[in-house]
């Protein structure tokens, strides 16, 4: 679509006030340490297109800056990524899973994933007891994993202590900018699915 198809579209939704666009006047020519890397990379790559190798390189950048950002939310809490997507699998499903279907939810072996729910289990984030009733037939039945109401408020207060740094981040762009942003991630998210299927 480029700058200009991007202008058209923005002034169609007519949401800029004057500060909104005081601030992307002020940004028309702002470079990053991106350009640096595409301006040093481009003679010697002549085939180079600056906008994809830009693109690219900022998103892996912000990824792993948004990572590292999420890993200190969570030690904040003295939990480590593995533990966290545990009871994040428990709180989105109901607070309840028995062991073999979290092991498949997490991919995880079900005794690597015993001894993390024993650490959650003695900081009281989670309980679990035997199962009761007869196993499914070719099935196999672990521990019925329950999260509790501390290791759901964790779950919770870890969440919003990661979110922040992202929020902050996005707060660079308005509400459509936003959207905008979002809707051009999701058609090469789509193109990645076409390229699964070849």
């Amino acid at each position: 679509m480029g700058q200009w198809g991007y202008e058209r579209q923005h002034d169609a939704l007519d949401v800029d006030g004057e500060a909104e666009a005081e601030q992307r006047d002020a940004l028309e020519g702002v470079r990053d340490w991106v350009d640096d890397h595409v301006d040093r990379w481009q003679p010697v790559l002549p085939e180079l297109n600056p906008h994809v190798e830009g693109a690219v390189t900022r998103m892996q950048f912000l990824a792993d800056h948004l990572r590292r950002a999420g890993e200190r939310a969570l030690a904040e809490f003295g939990l480590r990524q593995e533990e966290h997507e545990a009871l994040h699998m428990l709180a989105g499903h109901g607070g309840r899973r028995d062991l073999t279907q979290l092991a498949i939810d997490l991919g995880a072996a079900p005794n690597a994933l015993s001894s993390r729910l024993d650490v959650l289990e003695k900081r009281g984030f989670v309980t679990r007891k035997p199962a009761e009733g007869p196993s499914d037939a070719g099935a196999e039945q672990g521990d019925q994993i329950e999260l509790t109401d501390e290791g759901h408020a964790t779950w919770l207060a870890a969440i919003e202590a990661a979110g922040e740094e992202e929020r902050r981040l996005f707060g660079a762009l308005d509400w459509h900018e936003q959207r905008l942003l979002a809707g051009l991630l999701r058609q090469i998210m789509l193109a990645t699915a076409r390229y699964d299927e070849d």
